[in-house]
């Protein structure tokens, strides 16, 4: 079986909740990520043999094949097709994988995979006020009213025994580490900055500097009353888009590129839908097994911060050194566009191990519903 290389990796920044980005719309803000990729590449989107796109709230402006309608707000030849993937917070992930799979197989030669997510035009939930998403056989064989992401978090706080006091602090870590990378340039390389009239948006506009555990002891909690979370050490409400270039080595050679990093293992798994946010675990331990790695092989996690007890629960139960977890923030710092978190996490790890030589980093993703991917990338060798 081929090899599946990234040859590029680009995101826009992440907008707030109300923020720059929340009059863009999502097909635009694609076509925006879709172009600077192929100019980072210096290739034609000719080559691109086909497009998989992420995006979960596939309803008003989501609503119709938003990968097929990118590619046509970029400008790119009617001839070059694309499909639209809904696996939850992990249906950019998804796209990577399934773009690495055609690649592997010999499907296609260059696809280019990510998402994109305008959470202020298309409200997380927006499907209830259509109807009820999950039906109620499948209610009533877990004994629940509903599926609730939120009290998935309170559950995994009490089971792991995780303070809100704990939970405050690594949320306050991440705006940190957030904070250092846009300052120290880390971001830079990464990023497609939008076009806004006179003005662009150039770096993620959610950072709340200062954020402490002081800061934060004044929130409410949001789904219990006296609970474990709140707005603070959760994931924000955000817009954003990400892609990435996923061909051979031997096609990315003859477009004289290096490329930035190999597909080296991926997995998926089910989980429990009640709990819901605990996939990363069992989805860890598979494609840890696939690749023939230990946890400690790894340099760099992104687990995404959709609730501070999903990445601390899953420290503790694999061990993994806390100091390699989300060394450049996460979601909880600048945002969660849900159909683009899984490529903004690969793009941001696969960045982060080119500038600091990491050979292995894995990402993984809770999901609505109890599922999850797990990713592992390794750096190739700079020609």
């Amino acid at each position: 079986m081929r090899e599946a290389v990234v040859v590029d990796a680009v995101r826009t920044p992440i907008g707030r909740k109300k923020g720059a980005l929340a009059g863009v719309h999502a097909v635009d803000l694609s076509a925006v990520v879709l172009n600077d990729l192929l100019r980072r590449v210096g290739a034609e989107p000719g080559i691109v043999d086909d497009v998989y796109w992420g995006c979960v709230t596939q309803l008003g402006d989501q609503s119709s094949n938003v990968g097929r309608f990118a590619t046509l707000a970029a400008g790119w030849p009617e001839s070059i097709p694309a499909v639209t993937i809904n696996r939850a917070c992990g249906s950019s992930q998804q796209a990577l994988e399934f773009a690495a799979h055609a690649v592997m197989c010999g499907r296609a030669e260059v696809v280019v995979a990510g998402g994109v997510e305008t959470m202020n035009r298309v409200p997380i939930g927006s499907g209830r006020t259509m109807g009820e998403p999950y039906g109620r056989t499948t209610l009533d064989r877990y004994g629940v009213d509903t599926f609730s992401q939120g009290i998935g978090a309170e559950l995994i706080a009490e089971k792991w025994d995780l303070s809100r006091t704990r939970l405050d602090e690594f949320a306050a870590v991440s705006h940190e580490r957030a904070a250092a990378a846009i300052d120290s340039g880390a971001f830079t390389g990464q990023l497609a900055p939008v076009a806004l009239g006179d003005a662009r948006l150039e770096v993620d506009e959610a950072l709340r500097r200062g954020t402490s555990v002081a800061t934060l002891a004044g929130l409410t909690s949001s789904f219990r009353e006296g609970g474990r979370i709140h707005a603070g050490n959760s994931s924000q409400i955000a817009d954003g888009a990400a892609a990435l270039l996923v061909t051979t080595p031997e096609r990315a050679a003859r477009l004289g590129r290096t490329p930035l990093a190999r597909f080296h293992s991926g997995a998926v798994v089910g989980d429990d839908p009640v709990t819901m946010l605990t996939g990363p675990i069992p989805a860890t331990e598979r494609v840890l097994a696939s690749a023939g790695l230990g946890i400690h092989d790894i340099g760099a996690f992104e687990i995404n911060e959709a609730f501070a007890p999903v990445p601390l629960a899953w420290q503790l139960e694999t061990g993994a050194d806390p100091a390699r977890l989300n060394p450049v923030g996460g979601a909880i710092a600048v945002g969660h566009p849900l159909g683009a978190s899984g490529a903004i996490l690969a793009t941001r790890l696969i960045h982060h191990m080119r500038q600091n030589d990491i050979r292995y980093g894995l990402q993984s993703m809770c999901e609505g519903g109890g599922t999850a991917n797990a990713t592992i990338f390794e750096l190739v060798a700079r020609a």
